[in-house]
């Protein structure tokens, strides 16, 4: 949504040099500076961003500043959307909306007031009544609603990117000169405080995006040294694509990557959707875990045989509706057992990776699918944790393991319909 440059050499609001303590009003610089310290103190820990623009506004009436909205727009690093935008009013409290990737976004900012706030670097004060519906796409919006003067600040973070905050009033005298110096001189602890807070949830998020839930919190716990292991008691689901390199063999990189991720959106939604975590991405397969949840030790079983089911609909689904440039198959295994973290690697490049005897036979038993023409099958250690009565498809040696697995497979290889 917004723009990602190099860092400006500005101030991080553009507009606070200390000279706006002097026009702060007398009797107001000391409540002013209670709200800067409850940025940095208080509402930098709040756990959600839209009750400290909720507590800001608040506290910023309570010292005579008539704010009847407070909005901000916040670049992301996300995976689905660009950025993010949340408007409080002082009837309807704070929404959220999000801003996908893509042009229409690229537009909407083009003709928002932040894009001319980005690039002069100044504060915007707007009489609204003086105001043109055609400068900028919200000023009817604000107009209808009833507002009378708009301030828009700029905030550009450490890293490059640029945000900004907006503030409004229905007061008919508008905004004065006094209210604006104590916007001013919050807004370098603001803007530090939303910074803190948006490089704390792009670092959860990008790390929960490449290595998964459990991963990501070990990792932000401190569990990075080399040779760390961590063990889960868990049903573990290894899938891959069948002839994925047949198959992919005369694409183009850019075409693999949209075979690969139809598949995935065909695997993914049901395992999630049954309270699996997806661990790692192997290729044209993924592995997945279910956690063992107290004493239904059957639970995480049940869950993964039933996100396996809702795969193979989802993806005769897929082909039905040729969403692939030639029918797909998946080899799908399920078993019990240990799943281990490990953190590999040499000097100061890691990789926190999933190793372990279990994650291996999963992977040996989702071969053995080819072999039997079967698209799923089960280990013994798994059937075990289930109720019903599976269908056995022999005894078999995994590649790398001596002793031989009975393996199995479901009775009914898609979801049941209800009567």
């Amino acid at each position: 949504m917004l723009e990602r440059r190099p860092p400006l050499p500005v101030t991080p609001t553009a507009d606070a040099d200390g000279s706006e303590t002097g026009d702060v009003p007398f009797g107001a610089l000391e409540p002013s500076v209670g709200i800067r310290d409850w940025l940095l103190g208080e509402g930098a820990r709040i756990d959600k961003a839209e009750r400290m623009l909720e507590g800001l506004a608040e506290r910023l009436i309570e010292i005579g500043v008539p704010v009847d909205r407070a909005s901000t727009a916040i670049d992301t690093l996300h995976s689905e959307y660009a950025g993010v935008g949340r408007v409080w009013t002082r009837n309807g409290g704070v929404t959220v909306r999000l801003f996908p990737h893509g042009s229409r976004s690229q537009e909407a900012y083009l003709r928002s007031p932040f894009a001319e706030v980005h690039q002069t670097g100044r504060w915007l004060v707007l009489d609204l009544s003086e105001t043109p519906d055609e400068a900028y796409a919200i000023v009817p919006d604000l107009k209808a609603e009833g507002y009378t003067h708009y301030v828009v600040a700029p905030l550009f973070f450490t890293n490059g990117t640029q945000n900004g905050i907006t503030f409004a009033t229905k007061c008919p005298t508008g905004f004065e000169r006094e209210h604006i110096a104590i916007l001013r001189f919050i807004m370098p602890a603001l803007a530090a405080v939303m910074e803190m807070r948006v490089l704390n949830k792009q670092l959860d998020h990008v790390l929960r995006v490449y290595v998964g839930d459990e991963p990501h919190r070990a990792i932000l716990s401190g569990d990075i040294r080399r040779g760390q292991v961590t063990r889960i008691r868990s049903a573990i689901l290894f899938a891959d694509m069948r002839d994925y390199t047949r198959i992919s063999a005369d694409m183009t990189p850019e075409e693999a990557v949209a075979l690969l991720n139809v598949f995935f959106d065909c695997l993914v939604p049901p395992i999630e959707g049954e309270g699996g975590e997806v661990l790692k991405y192997l290729g044209d397969g993924l592995l997945a875990i279910f956690r063992e949840s107290g004493d239904d030790l059957g639970g995480a079983a049940k869950g993964a045989l039933t996100a396996a089911q809702h795969i193979l609909a989802a993806i005769d689904e897929a082909n039905a509706l040729h969403q692939f440039p030639v029918p797909i198959q998946a080899g799908i295994a399920l078993h019990h057992g240990e799943a281990a973290y490990g953190n590999v690697g040499s000097g100061s490049r890691l990789d926190f990776t999933v190793i372990g005897r279990d994650v291996n036979l999963a992977s040996r038993l989702a071969k053995l699918n080819r072999g039997l023409g079967e698209e799923l099958l089960m280990s013994k250690p798994f059937v075990d944790f289930l109720w019903g009565d599976p269908v056995p498809v022999g005894t078999h040696v995994l590649h790398g393991f001596e002793e031989p697995m009975a393996v199995f497979k479901p009775k009914f290889l898609r979801p049941r319909k209800r009567d």
